[in-house]
C-alpha cells in the first residue's frame, strides 16, 4: 500500500491549525516551503506498490526527520522526541496541527534508511540543492566552479587493540556455544578478560616482552575456542551453520592476522572499516571510510559527498565525484580545484586546478586555486555540527547512506542561516 498523506487529524473540537499559530517568517517555515516536497513523495513512494497491510508513513514526515536529525546532530531517539516538543519541527514535517503523540517509532528511521538506500538519500541532497537555488543562496554560474576534496567518516567502533579484539572474538563464540548446545571444554571466561586487562597494563608501562607473552596466552586460549566450535559446527541446524561460519571466519581472521597485514579486520561487527593514515601528529590514523565532498567555490553548498569503500587513491575518486555532481545538479561543473593528493587525476571536459600550480596559471586561477582551502572549515563543521564524525550505521550501505545524509543537513544549516540572514532585514 502507497504512503499515506498528511492529513490532519478530525475530532469533535476543530484544533486551531499551526499556521495561525506559529511566525510565519520563522526560518523553518520558509524552508518548508521552498523544499520541493513533491519529488520527495514521489521519489520515495516508489518504494512502497504494495496493496496489502498498514499504509506506510508519509515521506514528507521521514524526509523532514532526516533533515532535523542531519542538521542538529541529533540520534533517532532525540530526533523524535524533540519533533514532538517543538511545533515548528511540526510544521516543517507537513502537520496543520500541534501533535502531542510521537509520530513514530525511531526504528522507524532505520528501515526506512534501508529501504530508499543510497539513490533515495541523492533525493534529499538535490532537493536541498535546488531549494538553495530558490532561496538565492547560489546561483547557476555558482556551479562551474566546485571543490573536491577527501576526509575520513569514523565509524561507531572501539580502539582495536589486539587484546580486546581477542577476547571479542571469544566472547561471541562463547555465546554462539551457549545458544546452540554446543559443549566447551572451558570457556575462559574469567581467565581472558584478566589477561586482556593485563597486556594493557604491561603495554601502558612500555613493558613489551611481558606484553608478548601475556598476549601469546591470550591468543592460545581463544584458538582452543575456536577450534572446539569449529569440530562441531556440522551438529547445528542448517540456519546456525552460516552465521556460525561467518562468525568463525572473522574470528578466523583476528587469530591469523599481522601487526603489518594490508587487509586486518579492525571491529568483529563491523568488517567493512578501514585503517585510514592521515599524515597527522594529533591523529595519525583513522578508522572508518574514506568520503569524498565537493562544494561550490563560493557559497560553500555541498553539491557531492559519497563514500569511498577500500580506501583508493584521491585521484581515482575525481571522475566518480564530478560524475555525483552532474547528476545531482543537472548541471556540469567545468573548472575543480583539488589539493596536491589529486596528482595526475584528469577528467574529459573538466577544468583540474592544484594546489601549487604555477604553469599556465593566471591571476584569475590563482585566486581560485588560494580559495581552495575553504573546503576545510566546511568538513570541520560537517564533522562537529553534523554527524560526520562518527557514523553509527551498519554496513556499507550505511556508510553510503550516512555520508550523503551528512552533505544534506550541511545544506539545510547553511539554508537556515541564509533565511535567518533575510528575516534581520539585511540584502539578500
Amino acid at each position: 500500500m502507497g504512503p499515506r498523506p498528511c492529513i490532519p487529524q478530525t475530532g469533535e473540537l476543530p484544533r486551531p491549525r499551526l499556521d495561525e499559530q506559529l511566525k510565519m517568517s520563522h526560518p523553518l517555515v520558509r524552508l518548508a516551503e521552498l523544499i520541493n516536497w513533491d519529488e520527495i513523495e514521489r521519489s520515495f513512494g516508489a518504494h512502497f506498490t504494495s496493496s496489502r497491510g498498514r499504509p506506510a508513513l508519509s515521506p514528507r514526515l521521514v524526509a523532514g526527520l532526516l533533515y532535523l536529525q542531519h542538521a542538529n546532530d541529533a540520534s533517532d531517539e532525540a530526533v523524535v522526541a524533540t519533533w514532538l516538543e517543538n511545533p515548528y519541527w511540526q510544521y516543517f514535517c507537513g502537520e496543520s496541527t500541534l501533535q502531542t503523540e510521537l509520530p513514530i517509532d525511531p526504528s522507524s528511521l532505520t528501515r526506512w534508511r534501508k529501504r530508499i538506500g543510497e539513490e533515495g538519500v541523492e533525493i534529499l541532497l538535490a532537493v536541498t540543492i535546488e531549494a538553495a537555488r530558490a532561496a538565492g543562496l547560489i546561483k547557476k554560474a555558482s556551479l562551474n566552479r566546485v571543490i573536491v576534496d577527501t576526509t575520513v567518516m569514523p565509524k561507531a567502533i572501539a580502539y582495536p587493540s589486539d587484546s580486546r579484539l581477542l577476547d571479542k572474538a571469544r566472547q561471541h563464540l562463547v555465546r554462539l556455544a551457549q545458544s546452540q548446545g554446543i559443549a566447551l571444554r572451558q570457556n575462559y571466561n574469567r581467565e581472558a578478560p584478566r589477561l586482556a586487562a593485563q597486556i594493557g597494563r604491561y603495554a601502558h608501562a612500555r613493558q613489551f616482552k611481558r606484553m608478548r607473552k601475556a598476549l601469546k596466552a591470550l591468543t592460545s586460549r581463544v584458538g582452543r575456542v575456536y577450534r572446539e566450535v569449529a569440530r562441531q559446527l556440522d551438529q547445528l541446524p542448517q540456519q546456525a551453520q552460516s552465521q556460525a561460519r561467518e562468525l568463525l571466519q572473522r574470528a578466523g581472521r583476528i587469530l591469523t592476522q599481522k601487526t603489518k597485514d594490508r587487509n586486518k579486520l579492525y571491529a568483529l561487527h563491523a568488517p567493512e572499516v578501514e585503517c585510514i593514515a592521515k599524515g597527522k601528529n594529533r591523529i595519525p590514523y583513522e578508522f572508518g571510510v574514506k568520503v569524498t565532498i565537493a562544494t561550490t567555490l563560493k557559497e560553500g553548498l555541498v553539491v557531492g559527498c559519497r563514500s569511498m569503500p577500500g580506501n583508493p587513491y584521491d585521484g581515482h575518486t575525481l571522475a566518480e565525484t564530478i560524475e555525483q555532481v552532474s547528476i545531482l545538479t543537472n548541471h556540469d561543473p567545468k573548472t575543480v580545484i583539488v589539493d596536491k593528493g589529486y596528482q595526475g587525476a584528469q577528467v574529459e571536459g573538466v577544468q583540474i586546478l592544484r594546489s601549487g600550480q604555477r604553469r599556465g596559471i593566471t591571476p584569475t586561477l590563482k585566486a581560485m586555486i588560494k580559495r581552495r582551502s575553504a573546503i576545510e572549515p566546511t568538513i570541520g563543521h560537517m564533522k562537529m555540527d553534523g554527524r560526520l564524525d562518527r557514523n553509527p550505521l551498519k554496513g556499507a550501505l550505511g556508510d553510503a547512506v550516512h555520508a550523503v545524509l551528512c552533505g544534506a543537513g550541511h545544506n539545510i544549516r547553511l539554508l537556515l542561516r541564509q533565511l535567518r540572514i533575510c528575516a534581520s532585514g539585511a540584502a539578500c
